[in-house]
């Protein structure tokens, strides 16, 4: 495919890597320079000297890669015949203010708590959703951007931007002011971060990401955000006089509810701890076990020491793969943390 980029941060530069590896031509701009010129050097773009050079080419996709409030003014004024798609994180108001004439609204379901062309990454969006929004989109045009979508490894979504806005606010945009409250209301609490575990830094991690495109973000789908805000305010309220009233049942009920749901989400995973100690070649030898087990890994976690010595790595493995993994660590000489 012939891929014109607008935008070269974490996303655009990740789309093309991917569509590189895929074979296709990919040329970008953007305005800030220096992300430009560090996906050209990484070689994800071919860059071109502005934005009416990138237009004025043939390209069977244009990809706006840029926060909301650019996507929002740039559909409403550019002028091409290309097909035209953009990837920011809410949608109603970018199709309200669209007057391109081939448009199709994405969201791909995948980021990472660092920004810039230096975070991005080939296998950015391999086995996660890509929304791909069917609003006022012609058939032809939806299959090319599922098309675009395939090659980066993503498996596509079709739904409408009302379905789309309000399934973020749910579990995207919700998430990250509540890792933003938890993290501050534990900074709050004399020495409570000396004491931070898996499971905090699990609840916290986007609480890392760039605060101006998250509060863009939350303006731009302020009325979604709110109503689920307003619910699961709600359920705390709910959870909280249940234990002023010393109702154990009711508690357990949420708990359990929710204990259920989360192990729907996908296939039941365990965790194989393994010490490493503070020497070379530790990590070495886990690459090596990881090979020798044949096993799929499903997440790492490392908890370092505090004060040096290695730490504990947490491999998540299916339930089945368990002791496969376990005995391809301890044949390479590892030590089990269980």
């Amino acid at each position: 495919m012939r891929i014109g980029l607008l935008g070269t941060g974490l996303i655009g530069t990740s789309i093309g890597l991917g569509m590189r590896a895929a074979g296709s031509d990919v040329v970008a701009w953007d305005p800030n320079s220096s992300h430009l010129d560090e996906a050209s050097a990484r070689g994800a773009v071919t860059p071109v000297d502005g934005m009416a050079e990138l237009l004025s080419a043939a390209h069977d996709v244009v990809v706006l890669a840029s926060p909301p409030h650019a996507v929002i003014d740039l559909v409403g004024r550019l002028a091409t015949d290309s097909l035209v798609m953009d990837v920011a994180g809410v949608k109603r108001p970018i199709l309200e203010a669209s007057r391109v004439r081939r448009f199709v609204g994405t969201h791909p379901m995948a980021g990472r708590e660092f920004a810039g062309p230096a975070a991005a990454s080939a296998s950015l969006f391999r086995g996660a959703a890509w929304v791909v929004v069917t609003d006022d989109a012609q058939p032809e045009d939806l299959e090319t951007v599922e098309r675009l979508v395939g090659a980066l490894g993503a498996r596509p979504v079709r739904m409408t931007a009302t379905h789309h806005d309000t399934a973020v606010a749910a579990i995207s945009h919700l998430p990250q002011l509540l890792a933003s409250a938890l993290m501050n209301e534990a900074a709050d609490r004399t020495d409570a971060l000396d004491l931070v575990a898996g499971s905090f830094r699990d609840l916290t991690r986007v609480a890392a990401s760039e605060p101006a495109l998250w509060v863009e973000l939350f303006t731009a789908n302020r009325g979604p955000l709110l109503d689920v805000l307003d619910d699961f305010l709600r359920r705390l309220h709910h959870v909280a006089d249940r234990l002023g009233v010393g109702d154990a049942a009711a508690v357990e009920e949420v708990l359990e509810r929710a204990h259920q749901e989360r192990r729907n989400l996908g296939p039941r995973t365990v965790g194989v701890g393994v010490a490493l100690a503070d020497e070379p070649g530790e990590l070495a030898r886990v690459g090596r076990a990881f090979e020798r087990s044949g096993v799929d890994i499903r997440d790492l976690q490392l908890r370092h020491a505090p004060y040096g010595g290695g730490g504990v790595l947490t491999v998540s493995v299916r339930a089945a793969d368990r002791d496969a993994m376990r005995s391809a660590l301890t044949a390479e000489g590892l030590l089990l943390a269980e």
